[in-house]
């Protein structure tokens, strides 16, 4: 049995190649001993829980379920735009804007976790349409937090972007599903590309003056596009990367959309992947390694047919589509908290909505653990059905409802035909790597 022994660091090589090898070693009783700073990302700590996940080449190493690594905070679930794929095209949930009490709370929370966590603004609304977010964004930093926040675009003022930068955010996403105002329009309606386009280029040109960081100068807050892909935009999609080029973007998040209407359900991009999804679980499929190559005119056609094959696809050591059954926001060691307070494990669970998979409308509801007014943060991160509800979630020994979708229980998120019982996680597009947050 091997076990985590977190101790001095054993040996660290110079940097080569932009990566820097640190090693760990067996000791004398066979156990795994890693380096201080690995453990402390992670969060291994004496007597944490540890999963282990055997690959072609060696182990995985989960992070335990007791490490708190990153909060989600929504300022509100309200909105200055309409756009074809939000929540609110289906639901029926109050629009509301976090109190300064409230926040506070999360603070207190955040200055007693050791290391402090990850503090990303965002949820269902808008963050910028909540007068106090640039403000709590500072607070955060004062605390040594890590800070990232997700924007429309729309609202990014000078005066805000000026606040944002002078505040230390480390990371500025901005929603962009169209590269030109007639496809970009279609989808969010309400805001105009070229008006978010004016506001990112004097953002981009605020960072460059205001602060400059000291790795390769590159200029503080980074910034990140999020591209929703669908029928209707995924040509635009190129011609956005363009666009984050000239903006200097290290990070393009891109995601399919979730169907919240039945017209949505028709601009999925995804419907083979969701029959193949099931292929990918067996251990006696045949594989396919595939080593890095050009892909143009001579070799576009072939590796369409291999990457839909029925084969399991290496692609230069990195399996293509392995990303099944993993919940990224338990592995990533986040929790979420809304408008009002309450807690839950995910944006996905944070409200109740519909969407729509294999042609039924499905509905999942919002579970939380508890509200910061009430209970610490860490109170609530350490509750026992909680913790239960990663552990099992890490595991995933749920009904594969996104590949079958056939019985009526994928109608809701109460149960499923293994007999787990709310919240259910077997039709969650995320947990098969198909839908993602940035």
């Amino acid at each position: 049995m091997i076990a985590i022994a977190p101790i001095e660091l054993i040996s660290e090589e110079p940097l080569v190649g932009g990566k820097r090898s640190v090693w760990a070693h067996v000791d004398e009783e066979g156990r795994l001993v890693l380096p201080p700073e690995v453990a402390t990302k992670l969060g291994l700590v004496p007597g944490a829980q540890v999963r282990l996940e055997e690959t072609k080449n060696g182990l995985k190493l989960h992070r335990p379920i007791t490490h708190l690594a990153k909060v989600y905070i929504e300022p509100t679930d309200a909105c200055n735009i309409a756009c074809r794929t939000c929540f609110r095209n289906d639901w029926d949930v109050p629009m509301g804007r976090m109190s300064e009490a409230t926040f506070a709370a999360i603070l207190r929370g955040l200055e007693a976790c050791d290391p402090i966590p990850t503090v990303y603004f965002g949820g269902i609304g808008e963050p910028l349409f909540h007068k106090r977010t640039t403000a709590w964004v500072a607070q955060a930093k004062a605390l040594g937090a890590r800070v990232e926040l997700i924007t429309n675009g729309t609202l990014l003022s000078e005066k805000r972007s000026r606040e944002l930068i002078e505040a230390g955010l480390d990371m500025l996403w901005v929603s962009i599903d169209g590269a030109s105002p007639e496809s970009y329009a279609d989808i969010r309606l309400g805001a105009e590309l070229p008006n978010v386009l004016a506001n990112l280029e004097r953002f981009h040109r605020l960072r460059m003056t205001m602060h400059t960081g000291t790795f390769w100068h590159r200029p503080k807050p980074a910034l990140g596009i999020a591209f929703v892909a669908m029928k209707r935009n995924i040509r635009d999609l190129p011609a956005v990367l363009r666009l984050a080029q000239r903006f200097g973007a290290l990070h393009v998040s891109v995601s399919n959309v979730l169907p919240v209407t039945p017209d949505l359900e028709k601009e999925i991009l995804y419907r083979q992947t969701l029959r193949a999804v099931s292929y990918w679980h067996s251990e006696q499929i045949p594989e396919v390694s595939l080593p890095k190559m050009d892909f143009n005119e001579e070799t576009r056609d072939v590796l369409y047919q291999v990457f839909n094959s029925g084969f399991s696809v290496t692609f230069a050591g990195n399996e293509w589509g392995s990303n099944n059954d993993v919940c990224g926001y338990i592995e990533s060691g986040s929790m979420t908290i809304a408008w009002n307070g309450d807690v839950s494990p995910c944006w996905p669970l944070m409200h109740t909505h519909v969407g729509y998979l294999r042609g039924r409308r499905r509905v999942s509801h919002r579970h939380v653990i508890g509200n910061v007014r009430e209970r610490s943060l860490l109170d609530l991160w350490f509750d026992p059905e909680y913790m239960a509800y990663r552990r099992r979630v890490q595991s995933f020994a749920f009904a594969p409802c996104t590949t079958c979708g056939g019985c009526d229980l994928i109608l809701s998120n109460e149960e499923d035909c293994l007999g787990n019982e709310y919240p259910v996680c077997g039709a969650c597009l995320w947990a098969q790597g198909i839908v993602q947050c940035p």
